[in-house]
C-alpha cells in the first residue's frame, strides 16, 4: 500500500512539474512596401484649356489655329525621392490621347513607398522598342505608328488655320525619329516645387501636369509660321525643330495626396 501511495505521489509531483508546451509566436503579417501613383496630363493652350475642333487659339506668330489631334507618347518614367535616390518605372511605355476621355491619365503600380518631388519621363519611344517588332498595350501598331524603319511617331498635333498654306489649310505635325541626324526623342524633367507626391499602402497620390501645346510654335526649336511649316510627315530637320519646343511644354500643376 505504502509503494502505490509513494508510486502516486511522485505521479503528481511529475504532473505538477511538467510546464505547459509554449505556443509559437504569430507569424507577423508583412507591411506593404509599394503603392500607386497617378500622373494626369492636363491639355492647355497657354493659360486656355484645350477645346476640340471649335475653339480658336492664337500663337506667338499671331497666326490662328482650331486643334483636332493631340496625342503623344510618354515613356521611361524616373521617379525622384525625397532623399534624392530614384526609381526607374519598368515597362513604363503610356500613349497619352487628349481626344479620348481618361486616356490623359497614367497609372503606376508597384512604387515603392516614399514621397516624391520630381519626375523625368521620354517624349517618345525608345531606340531599343522602335525595332522590336510587333507590341501590345500602348505600343500596339496603331495611327502613332509610321513603319519598323522609321518607327513610332512619338506626338502628334493635327489642326486647321488661315494661314497655312496646305491644302484645306491644314497643320499636320507627326514628329518622330530616333536615329542620327534625325533623332527627335527628347526628355522633360519637372520638378513639383515644395510639394511631393507621398505614395502609401493606402494612398494614392494624384500628380497633374500640365501639357502646353502654345509651346510647340516656339522656344529652343525656333517659332513656327503655318505659311511655311504646316505639314510634318517624317522625321526630318522640321520634326527636330519641334520637338525641341514641346520638350519644355511640360509643366507641374499640383498633387492631390
Amino acid at each position: 500500500m505504502k509503494k502505490i501511495l509513494l508510486a502516486s505521489l511522485i505521479t503528481i509531483a511529475f504532473i505538477a512539474c511538467k510546464k505547459d508546451p509554449v505556443e509559437p509566436e504569430p507569424t507577423p503579417t508583412p507591411q506593404p512596401t509599394t503603392g500607386s501613383m497617378k500622373i494626369e496630363f492636363e491639355p492647355k493652350v497657354g493659360d486656355s484649356a484645350l477645346v476640340f475642333d471649335t475653339k480658336k487659339y492664337v500663337n506667338v506668330n499671331t497666326d490662328t489655329f482650331k486643334v483636332n489631334i493631340f496625342r503623344y507618347y510618354v515613356s521611361n518614367i524616373v521617379l525622384t525621392k525625397s532623399d534624392n535616390s530614384t526609381y526607374s518605372v519598368p515597362n513604363s511605355y503610356y500613349k497619352v490621347n487628349h481626344n479620348v476621355v481618361g486616356k490623359n491619365v497614367l497609372t503606376m503600380s508597384g512604387i515603392p513607398i516614399a514621397n516624391y518631388k520630381a519626375i523625368q519621363f521620354m517624349i517618345g519611344v525608345d531606340s531599343t522598342r522602335n525595332v522590336s517588332g510587333a507590341q501590345s498595350g500602348d505600343l500596339a501598331v496603331s495611327d502613332m505608328f509610321w513603319s519598323w524603319s522609321t518607327g513610332y511617331i512619338f506626338a502628334k498635333l493635327e489642326a486647321t488655320s488661315p494661314q497655312s498654306s496646305a491644302g484645306g489649310q491644314t497643320v499636320t505635325f507627326h514628329v518622330g525619329g530616333f536615329t542620327t541626324p534625325n533623332n527627335s526623342i527628347r526628355t522633360a524633367n519637372i520638378s513639383f516645387g515644395s510639394s511631393t507626391a507621398n505614395v502609401t499602402a493606402g494612398t494614392t497620390p494624384e500628380v497633374h501636369l500640365k501639357s502646353d501645346l502654345a509651346k510647340w510654335f516656339f522656344g529652343a526649336g525656333g517659332t513656327v509660321t503655318f505659311a511655311t511649316m504646316n505639314t510634318i510627315m517624317s522625321p526630318g530637320a522640321n520634326a527636330k525643330k519641334i520637338a525641341d519646343n514641346y520638350a519644355q511644354s511640360f509643366s507641374f500643376e499640383h498633387v492631390h495626396n
